[in-house]
């Protein structure tokens, strides 16, 4: 089956396009330049709270307990959480990769039905901000800062708050213009955050017994922990697949739809 991008889709995937190549252009430079890399670090450290923010939202789903959330300059995160039963840790140990994935995906589909990217910034600034106090400050404390330590908590709520400002700001000054670019590099950058962690995530596994999300899941079921970084990489291709085919098919039976990411 041939598919053909809409007309009014165009402006769209231009952008995305650019949009993707200076991301790459920015991560590849990065590793000659190190000041680059700070360009798009807190969209780095955001794309790590929406990491271990999907595995907090994974484990109250299953009915079980966090005990925190830390964020780490190198942006790293870890969430500790008490689970029962295999089938709990499947979810949990699954929700971060394919989490960051699905928010990438989402915000795809809701720039292209034309739905407020205003809404969006507020509601991704509003997700920070429940995790960082909620998980980043109150869980650690009321458990007595049991494995985490005291930086770890202050880098947290340090990052927490700045994005959360950050994105409300985006949100509430900029324009209409600026703050549709801006979720449409947020989502980009998620995409290829997501993607780059699972190839990280390979060698790591594929080459060293490093403690990660794969390695619970081998540890929960006895599955190799290289086929679980091969199964996230497959669910995640099928979302990023669906959220661009959504992103350019013709939105004719939407409401409330703009033209190009960049009209008033």
């Amino acid at each position: 089956m041939k598919f053909k991008v809409a007309e009014d889709a165009r402006p769209q995937i231009y952008l995305l396009l650019v949009a993707t190549v200076v991301s790459l252009a920015l991560w590849f430079l990065s590793g000659y330049i190190p000041l680059i890399g700070y360009l798009t670090y807190p969209i780095r450290i955001f794309a790590t709270f929406v990491h271990e923010g999907s595995h907090v939202l994974a484990t109250l789903l299953t009915g079980n307990s966090v005990q925190s959330l830390s964020v780490a300059y190198d942006g790293s995160g870890v969430v500790w959480s008490q689970s029962s039963g295999w089938f709990s840790q499947l979810l949990i140990s699954s929700a971060g990769y394919v989490g960051t994935t699905a928010f990438g995906a989402a915000l795809l589909v809701w720039m292209r039905y034309g739905m407020s990217s205003r809404t969006a910034l507020y509601a991704s600034a509003g997700f920070v901000g429940v995790m960082t106090v909620i998980f980043g400050i109150l869980a650690p404390f009321w458990n007595f800062l049991a494995n985490v330590t005291f930086g770890s908590i202050v880098f947290t709520v340090f990052s927490g708050t700045v994005l959360t400002l950050g994105l409300a700001a985006i949100a509430r000054f900029a324009s209409l213009k600026w703050a549709n670019f801006a979720l449409a590099f947020i989502a980009v950058q998620c995409l290829a955050n997501a993607v780059f962690d699972l190839l990280n995530l390979f060698f790591l596994s594929a080459m060293t017994s490093t403690q990660s999300d794969a390695a619970n899941m081998a540890a929960a079921t006895g599955i190799p922990s290289i086929v679980w970084v091969f199964i996230w990489m497959g669910v995640s291709i099928a979302m990023i697949s669906i959220g661009l085919r959504v992103y350019a098919i013709n939105r004719a039976r939407a409401t409330n739809a703009t033209d190009t990411v960049f009209e008033d």
